[in-house]
C-alpha cells in the first residue's frame, strides 16, 4: 500500500523537481558567465533538467577550490614584491610599437610577471632535436632542474631525457618534476613512467589529481597544459611540445601514421626566472612546499647584441580571476597593423577573439591562420572548421598543414618585431579551463626566424579558398555546425 502511494505521488514530485531546477537554473547559470555559454547550459538543462543540472554541477564551474586560488594570489604577491623595480625597458624602446607598453602593463596586472630585457632565444622546430637540446641542458645542470609537462612519458623517444634527469639526480642536482595527472596516466606509457620515477628516486608530483574520496574536489576536466624546463635559473625551455613520442604512443595514432609537429624555445637570460617562478607556483600548489625565494631573486646575466630580446612570461588558467591569455591575444590582434600570422591546432575562438581577427583582416591586415588538415580530436576538429567560412569571407587566409602530420605548434607573429610562443591553443578550453603559459617576445631577429618557420609551414600546407569550402558535403557541414555548439558548454 505504501509503495502504491509513493508511485502515485512520483509524477508530482518529478514535476515539482523539474520546475524547481528550471527556475533555479535561470537565476544561477548566467551569473558571471558569457551569454553564449549561459544559453548553451540553459538549453541543456531545459531539454533534460535532471541530467543537465547534474552535468552543470560537475563541470559548470571552472573555479579552483578556494585554498588553491589563495595560493595563486599569495604567489602573485610574492612575485610582485620580488620583482619590484624590474619593469625596465631596453635601449630600443623608441622602436617599439606604440601599443606595446600597454600590453606589457596588462600582462603585469593580470599575471604579475615583469618584462625582462637582455635575453637570447633559440627556436626548436624539430621534435627530436628539441628533446636533444633539453637533454644537453640537463646534463650541464649544477644546482637544480625543474621539469613540468602536460604529458610526461618515458618511451623510446624520450629515454635520453629521462636518463639525463637520473644522472643529474645521482650527481646531487635537485630535480623536481611535475606532470598533469590525468593526461599522463591515461597515456599507454603513463603508469610505467610513474613507476620508473619512483624507482629512480626522483622528486615528482602529479598536478591536479582528482580524488573526491580524499577531499580533492574540483571540476574534473581542469588540466595543467604547461610545458616548462628550467636549468639553474638562467636557461629555460617552453612551447607546445610534450615530453613523449611524437605519436603519443597511442595505437590509433600509430595506425593512422599521425605524428605531432611542435615548436619549443630555448630561453637564456632573465626571462628564465619568470618560467621558474611559474614552475614554483605550480609546485607550491601541489605540495604546500614554499618556493625558494632566492631562485626568484638571484641576479641573472643580461645578454646583449643584435639578437637580444625582451620577453614576458604570461601565465593563465583557473587560478587567475581573468582569462589572461585571451586578453593578451585580443590586445595583440587589435594592435597588428600590417601582418598577423597564427598557428593553432585547435582553433575554436570565443566571440571576442573571432571579432578581433576578422576585424583585423577587414581593416587591411594580412591575416593568416595555420591549422591541421587532420586532427586527433573529433569534436574540436569539426568545431574549428565551422569558423572557416566566416574567416574566409573577412579575408583571412587559411592554410591546412599536410596530413598525417598534426601541426601542434602554438604561436603567432605581429608585424615585424612582436611574437607569442607557448602552450595555449586559441580555443575556449585554453582560455578558461587549462593552466597555460605564453611567452611574449619583442625582437625583430626573433620574429624573422619565426617567420622562416611559418614559411616552412606554408610550403607544406594547402590553402583553403571560400568557393571550395562552400562546396564541401552538406553532411559534413551539419557535423561541423553541431560540433560548434559543444564549444560553448563550459
Amino acid at each position: 500500500m505504501r509503495w502504491r502511494s509513493v508511485l502515485k505521488a512520483l509524477p508530482t514530485v518529478v514535476l515539482v523537481v523539474d520546475i524547481v531546477i528550471r527556475v533555479v537554473s535561470v537565476a544561477a547559470v548566467p551569473r558571471n558567465r558569457k551569454p553564449s555559454s549561459a544559453m548553451a547550459w540553459l538549453t541543456a538543462i531545459f531539454v533534460a533538467p535532471i541530467p543537465g543540472s547534474l552535468l552543470f554541477g560537475l563541470i559548470g564551474s571552472s573555479k579552483l577550490p578556494r585554498d588553491r586560488r589563495e595560493k595563486q594570489r599569495e604567489i602573485n604577491q610574492r612575485i610582485l614584491d620580488g620583482t619590484a623595480g624590474l619593469d625596465t625597458k631596453a635601449a630600443t624602446v623608441e622602436t617599439e610599437p606604440p601599443w606595446f607598453g600597454s600590453v606589457v602593463k596588462l600582462n603585469r596586472t593580470l599575471g604579475s610577471m615583469p618584462l625582462s630585457p637582455g635575453n637570447t632565444a633559440e627556436l626548436l622546430p624539430d621534435y627530436r632535436a628539441s628533446i636533444e637540446a633539453m637533454t644537453a641542458a640537463v646534463d650541464e645542470a649544477e644546482r637544480y632542474v625543474h621539469v613540468e609537462f602536460y604529458i610526461f612519458t618515458r618511451d623510446e623517444t624520450t629515454f635520453p631525457f629521462f636518463d639525463a634527469l637520473k644522472r643529474a639526480h645521482d650527481r646531487g642536482v635537485q630535480v623536481r618534476v611535475l606532470y598533469d595527472h590525468w593526461a599522463t596516466i591515461r597515456n599507454p606509457q603513463g603508469r610505467v613512467t610513474r613507476r620508473w620515477l619512483r624507482e629512480a628516486g626522483l622528486n615528482f608530483e602529479e598536478m591536479l589529481p582528482f580524488h573526491p574520496t580524499k577531499g580533492m574536489w574540483r571540476r574534473p576536466d581542469l588540466r595543467n597544459h604547461r610545458k616548462i624546463v628550467v636549468v639553474d635559473g638562467d636557461v629555460a625551455f617552453t612551447g607546445s611540445q610534450n615530453m613523449t613520442d611524437p605519436s603519443y604512443n597511442k595505437r590509433g595514432n600509430i595506425k593512422r601514421g599521425l605524428q605531432w609537429k611542435d615548436l619549443m624555445v630555448r630561453l637564456d637570460g632573465p626571462g628564465a626566472v619568470g618560467l621558474n617562478a611559474l614552475f614554483l607556483t605550480d609546485w607550491y600548489s601541489e605540495t604546500d612546499e614554499l618556493p625558494v625565494v632566492d631562485d626568484l631573486e638571484a641576479p641573472v646575466e643580461r645578454r646583449t647584441g643584435p639578437d637580444a630580446i625582451e620577453c614576458q612570461v604570461v601565465p593563465s588558467g583557473p587560478g587567475f580571476d581573468g582569462e589572461n591569455n585571451l586578453r593578451l591575444f585580443n590586445a595583440l590582434v587589435y594592435g597588428a597593423q600590417e601582418k598577423l600570422i597564427i598557428a593553432s591546432p585547435y582553433f575554436v575562438p570565443d566571440d571576442s577573439m573571432l571579432y578581433a581577427i576578422t576585424t583585423a583582416a577587414e581593416r587591411g591586415v594580412d591575416v593568416q591562420l595555420f591549422a591541421c588538415e587532420v586532427a586527433d580530436q573529433f569534436l574540436v576538429y569539426h568545431a574549428q572548421r565551422s569558423y572557416y567560412e566566416t574567416l574566409l569571407r573577412s579575408g583571412v587566409r587559411i592554410f591546412l598543414y599536410e596530413k598525417p602530420i598534426v601541426l601542434h605548434s602554438k604561436h603567432f607573429t605581429v608585424d615585424d618585431d612582436v611574437a607569442v610562443v607557448g602552450s595555449s591553443n586559441m580555443d575556449m578550453r585554453s582560455f578558461s579551463l587549462n593552466f597555460e603559459v605564453s611567452l611574449l617576445v619583442r625582437g625583430a631577429h626573433f620574429v624573422e626566424r619565426l617567420r622562416a618557420v611559418e614559411d616552412d609551414y606554408r610550403s607544406k600546407s594547402r590553402e583553403v579558398h571560400l568557393d571550395e569550402w562552400l562546396t564541401r558535403p552538406a553532411a559534413i557541414q551539419v557535423v561541423d555546425n553541431v560540433a560548434r555548439l559543444t564549444a560553448a558548454v563550459q
